[in-house]
C-alpha cells in the first residue's frame, strides 16, 4: 500500500453502577441529552498545529492517520484525511449495540431481554462470553455487553443476525444520515480489506458524526443513549490506545478495532473531560504495510487532537 502524502440500565449489567454514577454527577444527563446546533469547523492556530504534528507522526509511523475530532462544548473541529475510507473492523460494533437498542424501542419492545442462541459451529476467534455460553445462550443485553466491552466477534455475529445481517446494519447507518459508512460481511471476513475495498468502511468524519448522534445527540431514545454510552465507558479492550493519550481524571467510552495483519488500529471515543457534560467526539484510524499496531501512535493522536481543540 502506498499512501499520498496528505443500558437500559439493569442491576445485572456490570457498566450499570458505573453510568449512574456518572448521571448523578451530570456527566451523561441534561446536557448531554438535550439538542445541540449543528458543529461548524473552526479552523484556528490550534488546529494547523495539530495537523502539522499529526502529518509528522503519520511520517514517523510509515503508514496512514485518519482522524476526527469535536468539542460539542464549543462546535471545534480537528480533522486530518476525514473523508478517507478506512475499514470499520470492530469498530461496527458500537453502531450494532446502538442498533438494537433502537430496534427495541421502536419495534420490539422485550428484545433485550430475548435469550438468542447459537452452536460451537458459530463460534469464531475472540469469543470469550459466547464460548462459555454455547449451551444456554445470553439475552440480547448481554450479548451487546459482550460486544461492546470485550469485542465478542460470535455475540456480534449473533446480533448481526437478529437484526437482519449486514445489509440492516447499513440501513441503521443510513438513517443516521451517515450515506458513507456500510457493512457488507460477517465476523471475521469483513476484517480482509485492501487499499480499493469498500466494503466494510467508513470515514472518520462520518463515524465521528455518526458516534456523536448515538452518545451526544438525539438518535436514541435518552434512557437508551445512557445504557449504550455506559457499554462504551466500560469498554475493556482500549487502555492502551485514546484513553492512554488522556488526563486520567477524564471519563471515556470507546470502541476499538483492530487487524494485525494489516496494519490496522482503530479506536472511536466519546469523552467528557473533568465533569464537563458537553462531551468530545473523537476517532483514530490508522493502517501502514508492516503488519504491526501501533497503540502509543493512536494515544498520540489522541493527545495531539486534544491539544487542538484547546482542552489540554
Amino acid at each position: 500500500m502506498r499512501f499520498p502524502a496528505a443500558r437500559r440500565l439493569t442491576a445485572t449489567l456490570p457498566a450499570a453502577a458505573l453510568a449512574l454514577s456518572l448521571l448523578s454527577g451530570g456527566v451523561l444527563g441534561a446536557g448531554a441529552a438535550s439538542a445541540t446546533p449543528v458543529p461548524v469547523v473552526l479552523t484556528g492556530v490550534g488546529e494547523a498545529q495539530a495537523r502539522k504534528e499529526l502529518r509528522e507522526l503519520e511520517a514517523s509511523f510509515q503508514g496512514r492517520i485518519g482522524a476526527y475530532a469535536l468539542d460539542t462544548a464549543t462546535g471545534k473541529a480537528v480533522t486530518y484525511r476525514p473523508g478517507e475510507r478506512f475499514p470499520l473492523l470492530s469498530t461496527h460494533k458500537a453502531i450494532l449495540g446502538a442498533a438494537m437498542l433502537h430496534k427495541a424501542r421502536t419495534s420490539e419492545p422485550g428484545l433485550m431481554n430475548k435469550v438468542l442462541k447459537w452452536t460451537a459451529a458459530d463460534l469464531k476467534p475472540n469469543s470469550p462470553t459466547t464460548e462459555k455460553h454455547v449451551a444456554d445462550g445470553l439475552t440480547v443485553a448481554q450479548l451487546c455487553e459482550a460486544t461492546i466491552t470485550l469485542s465478542d466477534n460470535t455475540a456480534a455475529n449473533v446480533l448481526l443476525k437478529e437484526l437482519g445481517g449486514p445489509p440492516a446494519l447499513t440501513r441503521y447507518f443510513r438513517t443516521l444520515k451517515d450515506p458513507i459508512s456500510r457493512l457488507d460481511r460477517w465476523e471475521t471476513e469483513l476484517n480482509n480489506w485492501t487499499v480499493k475495498e469498500k466494503r466494510d468502511t467508513s470515514t472518520p468524519a462520518a463515524i465521528g458524526r455518526d458516534l456523536r448522534a448515538l452518545t451526544a445527540g438525539n438518535a436514541l431514545n435518552a434512557k437508551d443513549r445512557e445504557q449504550l454510552n455506559a457499554w462504551l465507558i466500560a469498554n475493556k479492550t482500549g487502555d492502551e490506545r485514546i484513553r492512554a493519550g488522556l488526563p486520567k481524571g477524564w471519563t471515556i467510552g470507546d470502541k476499538t478495532g483492530t487487524n494485525t495483519e494489516i496494519g490496522a488500529g482503530h479506536d472511536i471515543a466519546v469523552i467528557w473531560p473533568g465533569r464537563s457534560a458537553a462531551p468530545i467526539i473523537m476517532v483514530v484510524f490508522t493502517n501502514r504495510e508492516v503488519a504491526a499496531v501501533d497503540n502509543k501512535v493512536i494515544a498520540q493522536v489522541a493527545t495531539i487532537l486534544a491539544r487542538g481543540l484547546g482542552r489540554l
